[in-house]
């Protein structure tokens, strides 16, 4: 005869596995689809220059600045 009840133990155990598992899902779906923002930034954390003006100015001034489109005559 077996016990239809868990410990505290093992019910946690299972739980946990189980949204462990989707956190990590979860994790890999946001990996592959960026925001533009987070892209901006990463951009410009790569370039020095740029990273130094958005210490001052802001992430967004600063990909605006040496990234934005440029016009040209």
């Amino acid at each position: 005869f077996s016990d239809p009840f868990l410990n505290r133990r093992r019910a946690n155990d299972f739980i946990q596995s189980d949204s462990r598992l989707r956190g990590i899902a979860q994790e890999r779906i946001r990996e592959r689809s960026k925001a533009p923002q987070e892209y901006q930034r990463e951009l410009c954390e790569d370039y020095y220059p740029c990273e130094m003006y958005a210490f001052h100015h802001g992430y967004a001034a600063a990909y605006k600045h040496y990234f934005g489109r440029r016009r040209t005559k």
